[in-house]
């Protein structure tokens, strides 16, 4: 490729969302700020009814983050100290943090071939002190909740879905989210439906829970300065609120628009060294990340970026082998496909307003790479 011909491809340009639907999001800020009213507002309960509505569920809850959605489920479910919940090996550490939390123990299995929680090795793990079972829906592809559901329902297990990857992802044609217990999502400014800062949320058709989790997010009070239970403050602020109303409109394309980036990288890349992303045929994937695989990753990104192409790996640590859990005593060894995944995994730049030619160029160098 000659060099005049070099581009820069950033892993990520948020700007281009606000650009492309600038209007609305400004509108909707303003709408706060001369409102007056800023926390547990009216953005925030019509944010909370159409998200709910999007998904068919009954109740939403805002609040300040994704990791807070874990943290304030497994709560509001009594995990604690000496229960365990059972959890992929290959997550994101927001997974475990969720867990430890609340004093309960992470159990972690291993990932199948599309990256995900193995659902054929979870009733090997569970004991007398499994509570619940905590599904990851990484990169945008959907759990088997199918095999998942039967395996709670026949052990008893709540089931805390973690959509922070995964909005408007389908498995058997049913959104994640809305088969678990409790549905947990993040809305980081770079997912699928995200804010302009950090913003979460909890979903459930548990009328007696979604109760709990309002006051948990809220002092643990219904009515300000009584406090009937010890809670937090993790509220989803109004500008959020009214700014994910908006990015919930375009949603459903942005999904698509990411598809298609996904099926061009599918289809175009054709490198023996590199190992594209499985899909299982059953999954509706939003590809919030496009996860390749490559045993030398480090070159291949170092090639990539000086190409010009900015790359990211997800995730090079994983939580089981974090120097914050070392105590719990684990090697690589006991999880080798995590521990494969966390050693050969490169994400390609892919999201809602990256320009085609950029997504032509990222397949070049890809092709380049020998």
């Amino acid at each position: 490729m000659l060099e005049e011909n070099k581009m820069n491809v950033e892993f990520t340009v948020l700007k281009r969302n606000f650009e492309a639907h600038q209007s609305e999001y400004e509108e909707a800020a303003l709408r706060v700020l001369r409102s007056g009213w800023y926390i547990l507002g009216m953005e925030l309960e019509e944010f909370e009814k159409e998200f709910a509505s999007y998904l068919g569920v009954k109740h939403c809850i805002g609040l300040n983050s994704g990791t807070d959605a874990l943290i304030l489920s497994i709560r509001a479910l009594n995990i604690g100290s000496g229960d365990e919940v059972i959890v992929p090996a290959n997550t994101y550490i927001a997974s475990v943090i969720g867990i430890t939390e609340s004093g309960a123990t992470p159990v972690y299995v291993e990932p199948n071939e599309f990256m995900l929680i193995d659902e054929k090795v979870i009733e090997e793990k569970i004991t007398s002190k499994t509570k619940a079972i905590l599904p990851v829906h990484l990169y945008g592809q959907v759990c088997n909740m199918t095999q998942i559901v039967k395996i709670a329902e026949r052990y008893n297990l709540a089931i805390i879905e973690d959509c922070a990857q995964s909005h408007g992802a389908t498995y058997n044609g049913i959104l994640s989210g809305t088969q678990g217990t409790v549905g947990c999502f993040s809305f980081y400014p770079t997912k699928p439906l995200g804010a302009l800062g950090d913003a979460g949320a909890i979903v459930t058709n548990d009328a007696v829970l979604a109760e709990r989790l309002r006051m948990l997010r809220n002092y643990g009070s219904k009515t300000k300065y009584y406090n009937e239970i010890k809670g937090t403050n993790t509220r989803l602020d109004e500008v959020q609120a009214a700014c994910l109303r908006v990015g919930l409109k375009y949603l459903g394309e942005g999904n698509k628009e990411r598809q298609r980036i996904a099926a061009k990288y599918l289809d175009g890349i054709k490198n023996d060294k590199i190992i594209l992303p499985a899909i299982c045929d059953k999954s509706t994937h939003i590809f919030h990340v496009f996860p390749i695989l490559c045993k030398e990753r480090g070159r291949l990104q170092a090639f990539l970026l000086e190409k010009g192409v900015n790359t990211q790996i997800h995730y090079p640590v994983p939580p089981y082998l974090a120097e914050c859990y070392s105590e719990m005593g684990y090697s690589k060894e006991e999880f080798p496909n995590a521990t494969r995944y966390a050693q050969n995994e490169l994400s390609l730049p892919i999201y809602a307003g990256i320009l085609a030619e950029e997504v032509d160029y990222v397949i070049r160098c890809v092709n380049e790479f020998n």
